[in-house]
């Protein structure tokens, strides 16, 4: 799985014209589900956002988590984080798991984010539009694959 955490001060994503998801303080989620992915990549990356201090103490440091500063998240599906653009100009999504699998692991992810925070989420193949306020701003990219390998 691929993750861009940008922390807001509060976001929001539409449909059309209807609000499905928004939060306060936290993080977006843009989330890329990719070939070979599945529940473990999925709580992999629920518990190390939920903990993950990118959030500011009392003296200014990047030292909270979400939990810590009890933020939100808005989780929003995004097949874009599995483009390859080496080749070319226009970049493939080959690396991209089926919409049926990604569909299963999104909402999978966000069970798993919201038994650990309140958590909002977009529309799964829906055409979205994003509001937000960023916070910082703080941007992080995080790959489940980088995160196996710093296991071993």
């Amino acid at each position: 799985m691929r993750a861009v955490l940008q922390r807001v001060r509060r976001a929001r994503v539409d449909v059309g014209e209807r609000t499905v998801g928004e939060i306060g303080q936290g993080l977006l989620i843009l989330l890329g589900v990719m070939q070979g992915d599945g529940e473990d990549e999925a709580l992999m990356l629920a518990d190390k956002i939920a903990r993950l201090r990118i959030f500011s103490d009392d003296a200014g440091r990047l030292n909270r988590s979400l939990l810590d500063v009890s933020g939100s998240a808005l989780v929003v599906s995004n097949f874009t984080l599995a483009a390859n653009y080496t080749h070319g100009n226009r970049p493939d999504y080959f690396s991209g798991a089926s919409p049926e699998i990604a569909n299963a692991l999104y909402l999978r992810f966000i069970e798993l984010l919201s038994q650990r925070l309140p958590c909002a989420h977009g529309e799964f193949g829906a055409d979205m539009q994003l509001d937000m306020l960023a916070d910082g701003p703080v941007t992080i990219v995080m790959d489940t694959d980088v995160l196996k390998q710093k296991r071993k």
